[in-house]
Formats: C-alpha cells, structure tokens, sequence
C-alpha cells in the first residue's frame, strides 16, 4: 500500500469513493462462457476435444488451472515491486497482472458482490478493519497448511474462515508531525490524542473521511479504542471544535494539506512509516526526514491476502500467496509500499532507521469492530458533517 509521498510521476490517491472501480478491472476480457448447448453426445464430445480449453478434466476429476497470467485484484495505491515480480514470472511461468478496484473498502465492496464469480484470482489488501466482512462473505477458499505455517503465530487469523487468509504486512496509522514547522514557532509537538484538542493546535490537524478512506476509518477506530464505546464521540467534537480539517482521502490529506508537502497543516494522519519516504524520495536533498510521528496516536494495521473461491486458477493463486510470504516479495515490501514486512526479513536501512512502530498500538477486537463498524461510521459522519 502506497502510505508515503511518492515521486509527482508516481502518486496514486490512497483512497476513493466506495463506488469506484478501477480502469484495469473494467477492461479485463471476459472470461469464455464454461458450456455448450448439447445437440447429442457425440457432438459435445468433439467440441471439448476441438476446443481443448480450460474445462477438460484433469485425471482427478479437477479442471486444470485456466491459462494467462495469474491476476491479483488489489487497491489502487499497491506498487508491485518490478525484481519481485520477475522472481514470481521466474518461478512460475506466470506474470502478475494487478486489477486494481480504488481503495481497500470499494475493492471488499465489490468483491463481496461478486462471491463466488471472482474477477480475479487472489485478493490482496483487505485489512483488519475489513476482514470480518470479506470472512463472512466467505470470498476465500481455505490454503494448505504449508502456506498458512509461514504467517508468524501472533498474526494468524483465528476462528472461521481463518484458514482461508494470510497476512502480508503490518503498519500503523499515526498522526504525523512537521517538525520544522513546530520548530520555527517554538511550539512543542503534541504527544497524545487528547493534545490534539488543545487550543495551542486549533486548526493544524487533517484527517481523511472515515466512511471511504482506510487510514481515515483506522484513525476513528484508534480513538474509540482509547476513548471508549461512552467517550470517543465527544472527543471528536471536541476535535470539530478545534478545527480539524476532513480530507477526502489520504492523497488529499498528506499531499495537498500537509505543510511538508506545500499545505497549511502540519499535522497529518498518515503512517509510522511515512517519514523514511520522505528521505527515500528527496534523491539526495534530505538526509533526515522532517516529519516526526505521535506515538501515542498509532493504530495497529494488518493487510490480507487469500485465492478467491471460484477462481480458474486456484493452483496459480495458492502459488502467489505463497510467493508474497517468501523473502524476494516480503525484502520488497519497505521500499515499495511502505510497510512492515509480516515475516522476519532484513529492511533496507532508511527504512528501519527513520520509520515508528509502537510496541503498544491502539487496537479494537475485529469482532466488536464488525458488528458496530457501520454505526460507528455514521455517528463519526453525524459529529462531523
């Protein structure tokens, strides 16, 4: 997930509106109808064999997987890292081709809707927030336990439908600080949610809209956790009253508000790990980022993969899911979408040196967060509409 200022060539909207369907997508050929009208047996026999296309049984009674490249349906802001891909075509003998439906929410959205009759063979970017839903739609079908073996047991999902998702990578939404701009005006940098109400920061936070931007629906999720089911709607409008800015989403939020990259805010919901891609992208300018991070702010986030159930090529997705838990994709993780690799894998050194991860991050459990996720949306949209 691309959660860090990119090059101006490069930079996608993290988020979209939940009806937005991505460009790819809509132009994917459609798949060949799986059935012939019968006119005798003999008839249909010798179009199977004419055809010899993706229906003939193999010896098991399964069909084959169908042909072409293996097809990952994912949010607009993924990057797929070029050597990654390479090393998976390589294993293989399928490239990846990415089908990218908006942002985390309009791809589960519509995933959902087509259950059963997938777009596309693996789903990646469903996150913790979304997980519940996506689980009980039953979008996946279970992995071998093989695949399942390589997630760490901390992040290994539990209870139904559990063997039918991985995680991929981890990250935290985190208030971002300009510490330049707080420099210059000899103000300290606030430490905690409740700071942010605080009249010495009226009008200098910008978060994104909860009801269509994952970083923006995370953040709300953090306070109801610090806050509590009686206390979070009136710290947000104690925020309202300080002049809290909603974005439309992330892109809007960190690249057109945010004071490092031009804006009038200099205090941004953005990640953790925001600051090293600062560095990362400057080529050469900057040495040391200019954001700092609020710790205290950070909400824990994890992002899924899993075969669609329905897929024509299960054997190709099982394939990729397990590639995206290997270290050539996991090594590409950091520096392609800035996040945290989910396995144990070496970083790359501007990542580990300037990136935040709280030992201690907000979390809500995704059972409490399925069940009043819509009604804490629409309380959120009330407070702040």
């Amino acid at each position: 997930m691309r959660r860090a200022p990119s090059p101006p060539e490069a930079r996608r909207s993290r988020t979209h509106d939940l009806t937005a369907v991505g460009a790819a997508a809509r132009s994917r050929p459609q798949r060949p109808l799986g059935r012939l009208a019968a006119v005798g047996a003999l008839v249909v026999a010798a179009l199977l064999v004419a055809c010899g296309d993706d229906t003939t049984a193999t010896n098991d009674g399964n069909p084959p997987d169908a042909t072409g490249d293996v097809q990952l349906l994912t949010y607009d802001a993924f990057a797929l890292d070029d050597t990654a891909a390479a090393a998976f075509a390589k294993k293989s003998g399928r490239d990846i081709a990415l089908l990218q439906q908006g942002d985390a929410g309009s791809m589960t959205a519509r995933a959902v809707l087509s259950a059963g009759r997938p777009e596309g063979d693996v789903l990646f970017g469903v996150d913790n927030t979304l997980l519940t839903r996506a689980l009980a739609a039953k979008l996946f079908e279970p992995l071998p336990k093989d695949i399942l073996e390589l997630v760490p047991q901390g992040y290994r999902v539990e209870g139904p439908g559990g063997d039918t998702v991985v995680a991929i990578d981890s990250g935290q939404v985190c208030v971002n600080a300009d510490q330049a701009w707080f420099d210059e005006r000899n103000l300290a940098v606030p430490t905690s949610l409740e700071d942010l109400t605080d009249a010495r920061y009226r009008g200098l936070l910008v978060t994104q809209n909860a009801a269509a931007s994952s970083p923006g629906l995370a953040f709300v999720l953090g306070t109801i956790a610090h806050f509590g089911e009686d206390g979070w709607q009136d710290y947000w409008k104690a925020l309202k009253a300080n002049g809290v800015r909603i974005a439309a989403d992330w892109s809007d939020a960190y690249e057109a508000a945010y004071t490092v990259s031009g804006g009038d805010r200099p205090l941004v919901v953005s990640y953790g790990s925001s600051p090293p891609a600062e560095v990362f992208y400057s080529e050469g300018k900057r040495t040391r980022p200019q954001s700092s991070v609020i710790e205290a702010t950070c909400v824990e986030q994890v992002e899924y993969a899993g075969v669609l159930a329905g897929t024509k090529r299960p054997e190709a997705g099982r394939q990729l899911v397990r590639f995206m838990l290997e270290d050539d994709f996991q090594r590409a993780i950091p520096l392609s979408n800035f996040v945290f690799p989910i396995r144990d894998v070496p970083v790359p050194e501007v990542f580990e040196r300037f990136s935040v991860k709280s030992p201690d991050p907000l979390r809500l459990d995704p059972t409490d967060i399925a069940t009043n996720r819509d009604r804490w949306t629409e309380e959120w949209r009330t407070i702040t509409g």
